[in-house]
């Protein structure tokens, strides 16, 4: 017994490294922080992949990497510990736009900064960073009209695509690329998909339904280049 009391009296609690206003003050600062990171991110948000729970996790993230950064402190041994153990996680879920890993990246700044108590430059860097991603979204940004277009035309096995369609093709079209070619409903139709560009003044509709009158009425599709598509 009395070794037993000899061995817990040596165990130490390390919380006084760093007073309950430090914790509080981190926690606000970094919570406040990525909250408003979070807004941003929902302003600023085109399409229809927003998941309320990708934000949640931005506030999360932020808040408790500024809560690792204050356990680490300067100790380089804990540092390595908490490398080792975040080093076993694995994750599966795809980011569906790349603008996404920016915030990431931004809350963990974020937390990272609050948890080393550098609080001016938290502040500062989500205020700036912030500011400039609502601009660049404002006044979009080197964006780029899209005129490529991806189009999928069905015929009948054994029909000369080249020569059914591409005199339509020459008067309709700017441009157009054979993409690939597959047999389709047990190999009665051929699916042809191609990148094109529609001529000025061209209307899809009007497109469509010649070519449906030049495939035997089968199945035309028109959709948008991989660029737009927000799924």
């Amino acid at each position: 017994m009395d070794e037993l009391i000899k061995q817990l009296s040596q165990f130490e609690d390390l919380t006084s490294t760093f007073t309950m206003l430090d914790v509080a003050i981190v926690f606000g600062l970094s919570l406040v922080l990525c909250l408003m990171v979070g807004w941003v991110y929902r302003f600023t948000h085109k399409g229809i992949s927003y998941s309320q729970s990708y934000v949640h996790t931005l506030v999360i993230l932020g808040t408790v990497i500024a809560f690792i950064m204050l356990v680490i402190g300067s100790n380089i041994a804990r540092a390595f510990t908490m490398v080792g153990a975040l080093s076993i996680i694995r994750f599966r879920n795809a980011v569906k736009e790349t603008k996404d890993i920016g915030f990431v990246f931004l809350v963990m700044a974020i937390g990272m900064a609050c948890g080393t108590r550098f609080y001016r430059l938290a502040i500062f860097a989500t205020f700036a960073l912030s500011a400039a991603v609502i601009v660049m979204d404002k006044l979009n940004l080197f964006a780029k009209v899209i005129r490529e277009r991806i189009l999928i035309v069905r015929l009948p096995e054994g029909t000369n695509y080249e020569e059914t369609l591409a005199e339509l093709f020459d008067k309709r079209l700017s441009s157009y690329n054979l993409i690939s070619v597959e047999t389709v409903r047990k190999g009665t139709l051929q699916e042809l998909i191609y990148s094109v560009v529609l001529r000025r003044k061209v209307d899809p509709t009007r497109l469509l339904e010649e070519i449906r009158a030049a495939n035997g009425d089968n199945k035309v599709s028109l959709v948008l280049g991989q660029q737009e598509i927000d799924l």
